[in-house]
């Protein structure tokens, strides 16, 4: 109960003029201060009738004041006294009521502002926590239920178009994206930025790397074996800042979208999920060797390429008759001029073995006399194929090896005399023959089953030699499993070192080798087998096949196998 001085008081303010004006002016802190005293004078007691009516008056006059900005807080306040006016002031109730009915919508605001706050701090620590907890992985992000439901929409749309969080979305499987790229084996220096492209529509002849800067759009780069197709390739994923997957065209035999699941661990299992990603640019893709897969690989990849016009996607390959995605542009890599066939000798010093026998001013010099020893060739034909062998950077890094080695290349034999040497090694570390025939055998059922590495338990011995420095045939590849544990590999450095051990078991007057020569003749994966032959074949075998290669090229219209090896013998 009120005391009646206060009560006095209170009375004595109400009576002066110009209370009005004053109510008009005050604050929030104010009104709410003054109404907090007329509810302690409201009081019930005998004799305040128009004490309390005069009340009534002033509490409205407060409430409905505009210039008294209530908070959502104060609405338990107002509503003491909406329920003290409703009887018998209800018409002094009214503005109580409306400001209690605004103050109500704004107290449902600020409540689904917080929820909506604590929902997107929540998914942020999710997303946070991504790259270290493989449960957070599989429960919330690729859980299409999940992500859905608790994401509310906006979280799904995030993750697809904004580039930050794509990135987080993809960046626990970076090593396994690149895994088969064998970028702990590449080292910049050792890549030749000289090399040029023919740029599709006008034709212009640029250097590589200012043509193609990165993964843009749709890309089809096609050139000779050994030109520098799949070291570009890690060249672009060595210095990408984005996401990017290399695919070896091998694993793309079920399709495009599944080789890539198989590489996020098989977590990803939201194939919708993951098209919206590619459709949307959040990962690029390469795709190397389309020229080592059946048509019907080829197929699945340009349907592919054609279905995510707006992907960027890269493609190598050899020259092939095929039909290539309409969407994408063809740029043709160039061979080595003979300015820059120089130049590329000398830049393989840095990446030389480190005992090598002839190094420094010493190395510059074996290669610049050998150049001019081989050019000095005086039959036009030999001249030309000496070109075409020495325009390629893959056969120049053989050559460049050798000679560091005090060797001299045999041009026409690089590859039987690389393995001449290793053979020599061998024999010399391990006290035995090395065993090519049981090897060979072993990679033509690599080749068949498309599988990259070395049966390194059976091979063992094999695989140390011929990753030995001064050969560098094959390279390994370290990564870790799915429970943690460290896996290494062996792999051949290129296709054209796999092809010298394949033509082995084509060699030699048996049936069984007649026989692959005609049962592989339409095989892409054996492309390189044949271009060997030219070479290797007795004089007569060589023309027979050369007479076979043309009958299939006539009935099937693919004469990219035909032609280049009409040109090899030739020069025989």
């Amino acid at each position: 109960m009120v005391g009646i001085d206060e009560v006095k008081r209170l009375l004595i303010w109400l009576a002066r003029p110009k209370r009005k004006a004053i109510l008009e002016q005050l604050t929030h802190d104010e009104g709410k201060k003054t109404l907090e005293v007329f509810l302690k004078a409201w009081e019930p007691s005998k004799g305040l009738d128009r004490l309390r009516e005069d009340l009534a008056e002033q509490i409205s006059i407060v409430a409905e004041n505009k210039k008294v900005h209530w908070k959502w807080q104060d609405i338990g306040l107002l509503q003491h006294h909406y329920n003290n006016l409703k009887t018998p002031y209800s018409t002094k109730a009214f503005a109580v009521q409306s400001q209690i009915t605004n103050l109500e919508g704004w107290g449902w605001f600020f409540k689904a502002r917080n929820i909506i706050i604590i929902h997107i701090a929540f998914w942020l620590a999710l997303i946070f926590a991504y790259p270290k907890f493989p449960q957070v992985q599989a429960i919330f992000f690729w859980n299409p239920w999940v992500r859905r439901i608790l994401g509310v929409g906006y979280v799904g749309f995030l993750l697809t178009w904004f580039p930050p969080f794509r990135r987080k979305l993809f960046e626990p499987f970076k090593p396994s994206l690149l895994a088969d790229a064998g970028l702990d084996n590449f080292y910049d220096q050792s890549y030749f930025p000289e090399s040029k492209v023919k740029v599709p529509v006008s034709g212009d002849i640029l250097p590589i790397t200012p043509a193609l800067p990165s993964i843009q759009r749709q890309i089809i780069l096609e050139g000779d074996s050994g030109l520098g197709k799949s070291m570009f390739l890690r060249h672009l994923l060595k210095n990408s800042q984005r996401i990017v997957v290399y695919l070896p065209a091998q694993k793309c035999h079920k399709g495009v979208i599944e080789a890539i699941q198989d590489k996020l661990h098989g977590q990803a299992q939201d194939a919708g999920f993951l098209k919206n990603l590619i459709y949307s640019g959040a990962i690029d893709i390469c795709i190397d060797g389309l020229n080592e897969v059946t048509a019907e690989t080829r197929a699945k990849i340009c349907q592919f390429v054609e279905s995510y016009f707006r992907g960027n996607i890269i493609m190598t390959t050899q020259p092939l008759e095929w039909t290539p995605p309409s969407t994408a542009k063809t740029y043709y890599l160039q061979p080595l001029e003979q300015q820059q066939i120089q130049e590329f000798l000398i830049s393989r010093q840095p990446r030389l073995p480190q005992d090598a026998k002839i190094q420094g001013a010493d190395y510059a010099k074996a290669c610049t006399d050998y150049l001019i020893e081989v050019f000095q060739q005086q039959a036009k034909e030999e001249l030309d194929a000496v070109r075409r062998i020495l325009s390629n950077p893959m056969d120049l890094t053989v050559v460049a090896l050798m000679l560091s080695q005090g060797k001299h290349p045999n041009l026409f034999h690089l590859q039987q005399q690389q393995y001449n040497l290793m053979a020599a090694e061998y024999l010399k570390e391990w006290n035995q023959e090395f065993p090519l025939k049981k090897f060979s055998a072993a990679v033509y059922e690599m080749r068949l089953q498309d599988k990259q590495a070395l049966p390194a338990d059976e091979f063992y011995q094999v695989a140390m030699s011929l990753s030995d420095e001064k050969y560098k045939m094959v390279v390994s590849r370290q990564w870790q499993d799915k429970k943690g544990e460290a896996q290494k590999e062996w792999c051949f450095r290129h296709d054209k070192i796999m092809d010298f051990f394949l033509v082995q078991n084509f060699l030699g007057e048996t049936d069984a080798a007649e026989g692959l020569l005609v049962d592989r003749m339409g095989d892409p994966r054996f492309r390189g087998v044949y271009f060997l032959l030219a070479t290797l074949l007795e004089i007569d075998a060589a023309k027979k096949l050369r007479e076979e290669l043309i009958q299939y090229a006539a009935d099937t219209k693919d004469n990219t196998v035909s032609n280049t090896f009409v040109q090899l013998l030739r020069t025989r």
